[in-house]
């Protein structure tokens, strides 16, 4: 058996656009704040070490409206804009019809993963897709692939796994769940913080057949 487990944001799909405009309409309405650049929201999601809620409300804490409110605007506004990289589709569906089995770990709350990658017509190529409110800890914990492991019943000895992710914290939960990792340059970061990398999706391939 072979495993593949992706990341979603940043390597299976763009969605800056409507992350970015969710945080900026939490900014104005609770804080009254100027908005801020898909490139700063991609900076800071991509930082090892980062107060989200300082660095997108100014607030020491993630408070309790702000969460709501940035939940109940992007369960409308993920679906707007995002867009599978080129390439993806075709990897995924060759990665398919060769056998693999298919899940996404990602930090992003489960049910806007779901709606994301169904309003992008791929969500069933997906065994198990799991969200960081399904777990304990989120990447760069194990857990979520941990999770995902247990359900193929995966043996290190007899299958092979790998984890592809945009972001060191992929590369660490790979390595925390000892399996392999793919570090995808596509997406959200462009400089490889892994010595096994990709550039474009169908790269992958060559990797892991």
């Amino acid at each position: 058996m072979r495993i593949i487990i992706f990341d979603m944001d940043g390597t299976l799909i763009d969605s800056k656009k409507d992350i970015t405009i969710s945080v900026n309409h939490v900014r104005k309405i609770n804080h009254n704040l100027n908005p801020v650049s898909e490139e700063f929201v991609v900076e800071c999601i991509n930082m090892e070490v980062r107060n989200l809620p300082y660095l997108f409300y100014e607030t020491e804490v993630y408070f309790k409206n702000d969460r709501e409110l940035f939940e109940t605007h992007y369960a409308t506004q993920c679906t707007q804009n995002p867009y599978l990289y080129d390439g993806i589709k075709e990897l995924l569906y060759e990665l398919k019809s060769s056998g693999y089995k298919l899940s996404v770990a990602t930090n992003a709350p489960t049910r806007f993963a779901n709606k994301m990658l169904d309003s992008l017509n791929v969500v069933n190529l997906f065994d198990v897709i799991i969200g960081a409110d399904r777990v304990s800890a989120s990447k760069p914990s194990p857990e979520m692939l941990d999770v995902i492991l247990n359900t193929y019943g995966f043996d290190k000895s007899l299958h092979k796994a790998w984890m592809i992710g945009d972001n060191i914290k992929d590369i660490k939960s790979a390595k925390n769940a000892n399996i392999k990792a793919i570090f995808a340059t596509w997406g959200f970061t462009s400089k490889p913080e892994h010595n096994i990398f990709a550039t474009k999706p169908k790269e992958i391939l060559d990797i892991v057949m």
